[in-house]
């Protein structure tokens, strides 16, 4: 019996060093020695930024849920081949630009417009008679630039966010080809335009698609994310360089963007843009471009009205994201909006998200796509999102757990953007950066938190004020069941 009782424990201890090997469900990042500053930032668990373990726990991407049709390419100035669009939140009021053509062409064709609209709660809009160009014989009209060929192929505004910009630089755009280069134009409003200059601001790259620009708070510059093309052993694909500028006029050599270990796709736009709540984060809801992946045959084309042209691709929206420099992160590969149901969902160049994501209530964030391409039904439609809702750290029911890396912060209050089941819950625990709980802050003097909340402060049985721990280097761990987990805040 001794002896058997031996070999037991032999066995044990060899099964145990085995598991010990091959951890399941542990996930652990790469660690660095560097201290995390984040300050007061709000930060999403987009990325594995401030990440360093998951136990029985993942990052999670949330699908947007759609919301319908809210503006369609109806007026004889826009059409099937309306796109590239760009939606601005200016105080209360939402401006959507977008490319106006009836009929195929040539990129850069002379009548290529950029039409206007505007909403006061980006769900209801409206397309103004500004009467600034005549249009077939009349003024009653959206367009705000025309006659502007090539720019208005691809024009692409932003609402400049560096402080002290000239009033009369208060938008700015670029639009162009290859041909042309980049065109700079600036407004004071967002509906009446001029060129920054006769000459264009940047020309090394192919700018066959929508090039996005914008003022990078986090680079303290200008970036410009634009279309270029990459060879690789695979073959040709469609991808995205960068510039930069202090001045919006004189731009840097171009470096083109990298995507860590993720597999070459063709991403037709990038829509790259500072997430309006945290614009240290850049979030692209890229256009991933299927080329010659047919879903409809020439018959159902033909009884949809497709333009013959526009059917044999099909197209999706992707997320990634930067933090700046030349590399995007492509945590998710799937798709985030995948084509709808119907087989006008799976034409080419359709379901191309619309730069920007806007907040459109206290508890909403909007993404716009454009739909039905090359066919009579083209329209823009709208998506929907929890505030930060792009991802999650997420655990099912058996128990998980998040360490951080550690991080330096500024505040007397940790707020949380959460969602528990009525099973499931929450606690942290505080642990200095080696991972030893400060007293006080355990997991066992965690308060459980459940519901589903956008904003909710954090407390422990006898502390709620985190003020004697500002500058000191902490690490957060998570333990959460049935729970979501979107982003952080110190206050």
């Amino acid at each position: 019996m001794k002896y058997l009782s031996k070999i037991n424990f032999i066995l044990f201890l060899i099964l145990s060093t085995c598991n010990n090997s091959f951890p399941q469900n542990i996930q652990k990042q790469n660690n660095s020695s560097e201290i995390i500053n984040i300050a007061s930032r709000l930060e999403l668990f987009i990325d594995h930024f401030l990440i360093d373990t998951l136990i029985n726990a993942s990052l999670k991407l949330h699908y947007p849920i759609d919301r319908g049709n809210i503006l369609n390419f109806d007026n004889p100035w826009e059409g099937q081949f309306s796109g590239y669009s760009t939606i601005i939140k200016n105080d209360e009021k939402y401006q959507l630009y977008y490319r106006g053509i009836n009929k195929v062409g040539n990129d850069g064709q002379p009548d290529e417009r950029t039409c206007y609209a505007e909403s006061y709660d980006g769900i209801n809009w409206i397309k103004p008679n500004l009467g600034i160009y005549k249009i077939d014989g009349s003024f009653d009209n959206n367009v705000i630039l025309a006659n502007e060929a090539p720019a208005t192929h691809n024009f692409s505004p932003f609402l400049d966010s560096k402080k002290d910009v000239p009033e009369a630089e208060k938008y700015k755009a670029l639009g162009g080809t290859k041909k042309s280069g980049l065109i700079a134009f600036i407004s004071s409003d967002g509906i009446n335009w001029r060129k920054l200059q006769d000459s264009a601001v940047f020309k090394d790259g192919e700018f066959d698609s929508q090039n996005v620009s914008f003022w990078s708070e986090v680079e303290q510059q200008y970036v410009c994310y634009f279309r270029s093309w990459i060879e690789t052993t695979n073959g040709r694909f469609r991808s995205i360089s960068k510039t930069t500028s202090t001045d919006f006029r004189n731009w840097t050599d171009p470096i083109e963007m990298e995507f860590g270990n993720s597999p070459r796709e063709h991403l037709y736009t990038n829509q790259t843009s500072p997430y309006f709540r945290a614009p240290h984060i850049l979030v692209s809801i890229a256009a991933r471009f299927m080329p010659g992946r047919q879903v409809l045959t020439s018959h159902e084309a033909e009884r949809l009205n497709v333009n013959p042209k526009y059917f044999k691709d099909c197209s999706d929206a992707i997320l990634m994201t930067s933090r700046g420099g030349n590399l995007y992160d492509r945590t998710f590969l799937e798709a985030f909006i995948r084509p709808g149901i119907g087989l006008e969902n799976w034409v080419s160049r359709s379901n191309y998200p619309t730069l920007n994501v806007v907040q459109t209530n206290s508890k909403e964030m909007s993404i716009y796509v454009n739909q039905n391409y090359a066919q009579p039904t083209a329209h823009l439609r709208r998506y929907s999102l929890r505030i930060d809702g792009f991802s999650s750290v997420h655990a099912d029911y058996k128990v998980g757990e998040l360490i951080t890396k550690p991080f330096l912060f500024n505040g007397n209050n940790l707020v949380l953007n959460f969602s528990t089941s009525a099973a499931g819950f929450v606690k942290i625990e505080i642990q200095d950066k080696n991972g030893i709980p400060i007293n006080g802050f355990e997991e066992i003097n965690s308060i459980e938190i459940i519901g589903n909340e956008i904003s909710k402060t954090v407390a422990w049985k006898n502390y709620s004020d985190l003020n004697e721990l500002n500058g000191i280097p902490i690490k957060l761990k998570f333990t959460l069941s049935d729970a979501d987990i979107f982003s952080i805040k110190f206050e």
